[in-house]
């Protein structure tokens, strides 16, 4: 992967830095709120504006407080973005005077020998145009007066970066650049995984294990991770992109909005995964949680992984591991056909073996059998077990054939319409995956009359 040119949007918290990373790249990644604290992780993606395209980085709120126990690691977090940047994009709040830690925080920023323009955001209506004149007094290079929301003068905004990133490419930055490669945007090839699981278990540790480095911000504090983060990895020539994302609950058991909005957040992000993997705790799981979060992987009809993580900390003897995948699979029935595998991101014991099972479970859920396999398996099961309805009656099944994949998906034709006995479907369906190779992928069943 080549590298590309940074450009990093820095500031204190709730000044619009999310609103503007979404602007610029024509998109909802980065979570918007209207509580401070939002963002934690540095968040990036690929940007193109008047042809230059330039990796670009929101990051977390520099300020100190102690109702946010994690703004030390976040306030670091944004600190190693800056010092990788080639243009630093330095936010203020055109609403309200600067504030003396905003000014440290300039005078700071300019030390690091960046480019680095002041972006005043908020300025949302002609008459506060002239209201952030002290803003110019910082000496910047550059000052931009914009409205993230509204769209005012970002083209000004837009224009400058287009400016600068051809010079800073080749300034101190991108040497530094060089020796570490840039994410790049996952490309369409790349496999999409999710790392999904209730707060607390390990999935930031989890990426940063498979990263081999230190990308998200792990804590032993509940609700670390609020938004959610891609990052992209290539082994053996294959790309993968791992999504971090927010731990889920109950959103009546969230406290803050802020996790609420990113509980949301993740259920979406599982729409856009082709892969899920859920990971648990091998201390505690599974929970009545670990098993709602199972309940949301099945329906949403993706390849699952059952990630069992901090796999190091159980005493073992010689039938701990079996004992183990028995019980997880007695609570979890429901998703039995996704491969279980023990881990420990602390140690790395086993990690590497999730990129192999994602890509095995959506290889199954791609898998297409023709009309005359299936039939011809229909026959010998029927010799074995004649369908019945969900009321007990004989049911005369003609034939099958599969329509879809992602999930693999069939229909069965009938000469009525009434559902299969529930019995007799779960028997059908493990019969189809141990006859087709349909592990860890859901299947779809569906009867039509004809």
């Amino acid at each position: 992967m080549s590298s590309l040119p940074r450009v990093v949007i820095v500031g204190f918290p709730n000044v619009g830095k999310s609103s503007l990373f979404n602007r610029l790249l024509g998109q909802k990644k980065a979570l918007v709120h209207s509580l401070p604290g939002m963002t934690r992780d540095a968040v990036s993606a690929v940007c193109r504006v008047h042809d230059r395209e330039f990796l670009l980085v929101d990051t977390g709120g520099f300020f100190d407080s102690q109702e946010e126990p994690l703004s030390a690691l976040v306030r670091d977090k944004a600190w190693d973005s800056a010092r990788k940047a080639d243009l630093i994009l330095f936010m203020l709040d055109g609403r309200r005077d600067m504030i003396p830690g905003e000014e440290e925080l300039f005078r700071a920023l300019r030390k690091l020998d960046r480019p680095l323009f002041v972006v005043v955001n908020k300025i949302d209506t002609p008459r506060l145009d002239d209201v952030p004149v002290d803003h110019y007094r910082l000496g910047a290079d550059k000052v931009f007066l914009i409205s993230a929301e509204h769209k005012r003068h970002l083209e000004s905004l837009t224009e400058g970066i287009a400016a600068v990133i051809p010079q800073a490419a080749a300034g101190k930055a991108s040497e530094e650049a060089a020796s570490e490669e840039a994410p790049l945007e996952a490309p369409p090839e790349a496999l999409r995984i999710a790392l999904v699981g209730r707060i607390n278990v390990g999935k930031s540790s989890l990426a940063n294990r498979l990263c081999g480095e230190e990308r998200l911000i792990v804590s032993e504090i509940p609700g670390t991770t609020r938004d959610s983060t891609d990052i992209l990895l290539r082994r053996d020539k294959k790309a993968f992109c791992l999504m971090d994302t927010a731990g889920l609950r109950k959103l009546g058991r969230a406290s803050d909005v802020r996790e609420k909005a990113g509980i949301i957040k993740t259920k979406k992000n599982i729409e856009r995964a082709d892969v899920i993997c859920l990971v648990m705790d091998a201390l505690e799981c599974p929970t009545r949680q670990d098993t709602a979060v199972a309940h949301i992987a099945l329906e949403s009809g993706k390849p699952l992984i059952l990630a069992v993580n901090k796999w190091d900390l159980v005493p073992k003897d010689r039938q701990a591991a079996e004992e183990f995948r028995t019980r997880v699979y007695a609570k979890l029935d429901f998703v039995s056909y996704a491969p279980l595998i023990l881990i420990s991101a602390l140690s790395g014991q086993r990690v590497v073996k999730i990129l192999d099972l994602a890509e095995e479970v959506h290889a199954s859920a791609c898998r297409r059998v023709t009309t005359s396999k299936l039939n011809a398996f229909l026959a010998r099961v029927n010799e074995e077990s004649l369908p019945v309805s969900a009321d007990k009656r004989r049911i005369k099944v003609k034939y099958m054939t599969q329509i879809g994949i992602l999930p693999p998906t069939f229909i069965l034709f009938s000469h009525s319409r009434a559902r299969l006995g529930p019995t007799y479907e779960k028997f059908l369906l493990n019969r189809l995956r141990q006859e087709f190779d349909f592990w860890g992928t859901p299947l779809r069943l569906f009867i039509r009359a004809s």
